[in-house]
């Protein structure tokens, strides 16, 4: 019987979809040191496994290091954190239930390193396949490529075994129908803060008080005619007012020094079809070097792109810069870029998630948090699993796109999820 290439792919895919996540294909020959000076050396290897992951993952970390800890690779751990929020449909920022593009379509990115065998693989503006973090791997371990985007990519992951599903859930797209009849005027063409025509929104008055109390009972009044459900109006509102970044990175360090990382999105809500943040990005969202460690960026894409933010962060560590130095240096190329102007800097946010080979880590972030009580925070799991509030460059709390003077009860409760 004729088996061809492909055939035999789909069938090796299928099975890791399966199993949830699948085991990696080693290279012979492949010496995992370099041995070049100024990199950690296999003696730097922690006493026991690590994983770091932006906060949304914190309730799929136990399992993960547990798989990691019975000598699972370090990669498959990371997808099982980051696979948890792809498939919940409550969570409106990874996979399945992501708020859509301005057209209304769910449109993912996802990127992945291995280090132990030093590969990446990458898709971005992937729309109908709910695990693109797995979709990553999937080019990583079967093409000759690192990236794939749009409906290449899309034909990729069904060829190798992803059935496409509607992403869109009945929530979220009565949430995108809210943004759309209210504020779709509104949306992401430019021009962008980095424009220097872009001017921050004017300060409140009285008068702009009263009419934003009106705006947003009139948007809760609308969202309950559209049935969104009661306790969750006004996070409906929130998202349409401020359409929220939304992203999972982490990165996990087994015994045995080995390091992968991994990130995956919907980007933002609303945004132009086809926009990619940096989540696709090999070294922005995600970086990995097995000599070194790992990094990876939740918060203003864009920005980070043009700072090639996780990549940074692992030269500097390959110089001699902690963790936390390592990323508070990346957020200040940010600062630069703009010029130390706080008028536009208040209207960017970032949060770095960094690994160093011999165990050491850190969470930086931009500003403190979105808003007084909330801090940026990460999970961290080195034999005990928690959370930890991120170090900020910045005194103070990020805006959002537009000012508003006061915010109705319940608002910080709801906000609080989709941040």
């Amino acid at each position: 019987m004729t088996f061809s290439r492909r055939k035999f792919v789909k069938t090796s895919v299928l099975g890791a979809v399966a199993a949830g996540v699948g085991a990696h294909s080693a290279i012979p020959g492949l010496n995992a040191e370099t041995g070049q000076a100024g990199h950690a050396s296999q003696n730097d290897a922690p006493r026991h496994p690590v994983i770091i992951c932006a906060f949304n993952g914190y309730n799929y970390v136990e399992a993960a290091y547990a798989f990691l800890k019975s000598g699972g690779d370090t990669l498959d751990a990371a997808i099982r954190v980051v696979k948890g929020p792809e498939d919940d449909p409550k969570d409106t920022s990874v996979g399945l239930g992501g708020l859509p593009n301005e057209e209304g379509v769910v449109e993912l990115d996802a990127c992945c390193m291995h280090g132990p065998t030093r590969r990446a693989g990458s898709v971005g503006a992937v729309r109908n396949i709910k695990n693109v973090s797995m979709v990553s791997k999937a080019v990583m371990e079967h093409t000759g490529h690192v990236m794939l985007v749009g409906e290449g990519a899309e034909r990729f992951a069904v060829s190798v075994g992803f059935p496409r599903e509607n992403l869109l859930t009945d929530h979220s797209r009565k949430v995108w129908l809210l943004w759309k009849e209210t504020h779709s005027d509104q949306g992401w063409w430019g021009p962008g803060t980095a424009d220097p025509h872009w001017r921050p929104p004017a300060d409140s008055t009285k008068p702009q008080s009263s009419l934003w109390n009106d705006h947003i009972e009139q948007l809760r009044q609308r969202a309950a005619e559209l049935g969104i459900e009661p306790g969750l109006r006004m996070q409906a509102v929130r998202q349409v007012l401020f359409p929220p970044t939304g992203t999972i990175h982490c990165s996990v360090l087994s015994a045995k020094g080995e390091m992968s990382g991994i990130t995956t999105t919907s980007g933002l809500a609303f945004k132009l079809p086809g926009r990619c943040g940096d989540s696709p990005i090999i070294g922005a969202g995600c970086y990995t070097d097995q000599d070194v460690g790992s990094a990876g960026a939740t918060g203003s894409g864009e920005e980070n792109i043009k700072v090639a933010g996780a990549h940074t962060i692992v030269e500097n560590m390959r110089r001699g810069m902690s963790p936390q130095e390592a990323g508070l240096d990346a957020l200040k190329r940010i600062v630069r870029n703009y010029n130390g102007d706080m008028s536009r800097l208040h209207y960017v946010d970032m949060t770095y998630y960094i690994l160093r080979k011999d165990g050491a880590y850190a969470g930086v972030s931009l500003w403190e948090g979105y808003s007084a009580g909330h801090p940026h925070k990460f999970a961290i799991h080195d034999g005990t699993l928690r959370s930890e509030d991120a170090t900020p460059l910045l005194k103070g709390y990020s805006q959002d796109s537009v000012p508003i003077p006061h915010l109705p009860d319940g608002w910080n409760q709801d906000a609080d999820s989709v941040k």
